[in-house]
């Protein structure tokens, strides 16, 4: 399986184009945003004009878009994966979705004769470039057996599941502890900072105490040195918590931390952060503190 097609080179479609080229690939991108195109194809990217395009003649097809409905309609739309990709290619579907979407795609994909694998990733796009990342992985084990070269070309580690929609479940389950383990740094730094504590010289502290998460140290040091540059956008990070609060609705699962670190994130998209990193939530407890710039 040489020839991948990526549906959305965004921040993170960038970055596992970039591991798959490196990896000796074949790889072509479409994006409706052109500029990410170019921006990957001094690498080695073949740029393409429609997903069909880039799905013709593919042995794989990643799906990694920001919503929802992007993904039903580059899956199952007119002109979409499902309609033209080759017979036995596979689908691997990485954005984050719900685990019903997930479980409908996979359906559409064996109706039509073409492989289908629910790939979410964990990890930022910075830790995705340098393959410090790790894929969940549900579907047909001998599907997956198939396509895991491709998979470890980008992650350091690929642990299938179980069925369609489990592997989103398990990363649904990470995020939620992602979102809620940033939310509590950026709390333990402000209120260090309140009292006069040098955020700058805790934070080293706390990742060598019983605290240590590895939140703290991807985003710790982004709340210290002030830099919001997007490695998981606010707003993307908002449709997930929304996806967590909707699966523990249905699932009967109570979820107070969630509904809190859902809110503060709202508030802070709601100050023109949304584009900025989930680390832009310390700037919310600041306000609410009373350190507001």
């Amino acid at each position: 399986m040489k020839r991948i097609a990526v549906i959305g080179v965004g921040l993170l479609g960038s970055a596992v184009a970039s591991r798959l080229l490196q990896g000796g690939f074949e790889v072509t991108g479409y994006d409706p945003v052109k500029t990410n195109l170019e921006a990957l194809r001094g690498r080695g990217l073949r740029p393409a004009g429609s997903i069909g395009e880039a799905a013709g003649g593919a042995d794989v097809a990643f799906a990694i878009l920001p919503s929802l409905e992007t993904v039903d309609a580059a899956v199952l739309g007119p002109g979409g994966l499902v309609e033209t990709l080759p017979r036995g290619a596979v689908v691997c579907q990485m954005s984050t979705i719900s685990p019903a979407l997930t479980r409908t795609l996979a359906a559409a994909a064996a109706a039509k004769g073409v492989g289908f694998l629910d790939t979410p990733m964990s990890g930022t796009s910075s830790m995705v470039e340098r393959g410090d990342c790790t894929i969940y992985v549900g579907g047909d084990p001998a599907v997956a057996e198939r396509v895991k070269p491709v998979l470890d070309a980008i992650a350091r580690k690929t642990v299938h599941i179980g069925e369609a929609g489990h592997a989103m479940l398990a990363k649904l389950a990470t995020n939620l502890l992602v979102g809620l383990n940033t939310a509590a740094a950026a709390e333990a730094l402000v209120l260090a900072a309140k009292g006069g504590l040098d955020p700058a010289k805790l934070l080293p502290v706390l990742r060598e105490s019983a605290a240590a998460s590895r939140m703290l140290d991807v985003r710790g040091p982004l709340m210290v040195e002030r830099n919001f540059a997007a490695q998981m956008k606010c707003d993307l990070f908002l449709k997930d918590f929304k996806l967590m609060l909707d699966e523990g609705m249905r699932l009967g699962v109570a979820l107070p931390l969630t509904s809190l670190a859902q809110q503060l994130t709202t508030a802070t998209v709601a100050a023109g952060r949304g584009g900025e990193d989930l680390a832009a939530v310390i700037k919310t407890i600041e306000d609410l503190a009373g350190m507001g710039d």
